[in-house]
């Protein structure tokens, strides 16, 4: 490094040597670090005043000056506050103490010689329960407009989950009754525990972790957040948190809520698909009971076999009835009288039949009797003749004259013959 530290005693080539900007530093003309530290500090005397709220961990009053460490109430993030004495003697008589919800006005302040940075308290309150419901009643109106409360979203509990999933806290009561009256209900019951913390800052996100890992679980089937009773900021408070609360409206998996808390209920009952007024009253939900199943299962096996005999007994009536019919005891009986009716049909055909012939012949000879009554070989057989004159029939006399030759037809056979003379009728003659 060729940097060189100008003389201590000769301050404008000290201050000439030092690089205006962090920009223009490098590692032959590097800042020192009192130079670094003044001006961090004066950049961060620039920061606004800003209200936060924490919680606060640690409260320390001494010689009039509070000494406090706040807490972020999710991450793992703190800062050490600090409250001169015109601020200080105010907060005792707000009655805050170590796991108070504070909201606080600072500003931010580095200590140059330790570069510590701390913030410098202007006001400090207190957040009181009533704060805290409201800001639940806001945050569940907002949750109910956007539809992450609706009913359509619920889902149904499974008949008989194969194995539940329970988010409890370590060793807790709740988690005992949960696993006594589920096996009590029903012994085949299987579980995957999940002990996390149930109050306190980090009881959301711990829940909230535990719920998305057993909705990934491909065996659970149904998941129980249980807890037992409590004041009312340990037990409304922690299963209010937005982010559970979103956590458990993704979840594939159905939800059951059993915070025993009949009071007042947290934002996690309106989202869960089943609420459950306590963990011991959950088992219920989850198991039917195996002694009255069995119950019922033996109930309905005797229904059936009772059902399956009366039917049997019905069907045997039926057949012994059927079998005694005269056409089942005697089967030719039903041939003869078809056989009977097939011959009457069979005469009563032939008869129609000679009936028709004979009605037929009749006619025939009818016709054929008029047909020759009219033809002209019926009216020679009478002794009639039919008289041709070149080829012509005559019909009058006076078409002849007398010496004209004629062709006589008679009944039998026909002549020629001469016309000697002829008399012919006048019109009034005929």
């Amino acid at each position: 490094m060729n940097y060189q530290q100008p003389h201590a005693k000769d301050p404008a080539a000290t201050v000439s040597a030092i690089p205006a900007t962090s920009q223009e530093t490098s590692e032959e003309t590097p800042w020192p670090l009192s130079h670094f530290s003044g001006k961090l500090k004066a950049h961060i005397a620039r920061v606004n005043p800003t209200w936060v709220e924490g919680q606060l961990v640690e409260f320390n009053l001494r010689n009039g000056t509070a000494w406090m460490t706040l807490r972020d109430l999710e991450q793992e993030v703190s800062f050490t506050a600090v409250a001169w004495r015109n601020v200080a003697g105010g907060l005792a008589s707000k009655g805050l103490a170590p796991g108070s919800r504070v909201v606080a006005l600072v500003k931010p302040s580095l200590w140059e010689k330790s570069g510590r940075l701390s913030l410098v308290t202007q006001r400090m309150e207190p957040v009181g329960l009533g704060d805290l419901l409201a800001r639940i009643e806001r945050l569940k109106q907002e949750l109910a407009a956007e539809g992450v409360f609706d009913p359509g979203l619920k889902k149904p509990l499974p008949v008989l989950p194969v194995r539940i999933g329970i988010i409890t806290g370590r060793d807790s009561d709740a988690k005992k009754d949960i696993l006594r009256n589920v096996t009590a209900r029903w012994s085949a019951a299987q579980f995957e525990i999940r002990e996390v913390a149930t109050q306190g800052v980090s009881a959301p996100t711990e829940v909230a972790a535990a719920v998305q890992e057993l909705d990934a679980h491909p065996e659970v089937d149904v998941i129980v957040i249980a807890r037992g009773g409590g004041a009312l900021e340990e037990v409304i408070l922690p299963f209010s948190d937005e982010r559970l609360i979103r956590t458990v409206a993704a979840a594939g998996t159905p939800v059951v809520s059993a915070i025993g808390h009949e009071a007042d209920r947290p934002l996690l009952d309106e989202v869960a698909d089943v609420r459950a007024s306590t963990p011991t009253g959950s088992a219920k939900l989850l198991v039917p009971e195996e002694a009255q199943e069995r119950e019922n299962i033996s109930l309905a096996r005797s229904r059936m076999s009772q059902g399956l005999e009366r039917m049997l007994a019905r069907e045997a009536d039926w057949l012994a009835s059927v079998r005694s019919r005269p056409v089942l005891a005697h089967p030719q009986s039903m041939i003869e009288v078809r056989a009977e009716e097939l011959g009457a049909l069979r005469r009563r055909a032939l008869v129609s039949a000679e009936t028709a012939v004979h009605r037929a012949r009749d006619w025939v000879s009818a016709t054929r009797s008029r047909v020759t009554a009219l033809s002209p070989q019926s009216t020679l057989d009478r002794g009639y003749a039919v008289v041709q004159h070149q080829r012509r029939i005559i019909r009058d006399a006076a078409e002849l004259t007398p010496g004209a030759p004629v062709q006589v037809m008679v009944a039998t056979g026909e002549f020629s013959a001469e016309v000697i003379d002829v008399n012919a009728q006048s019109e009034g003659d005929k």
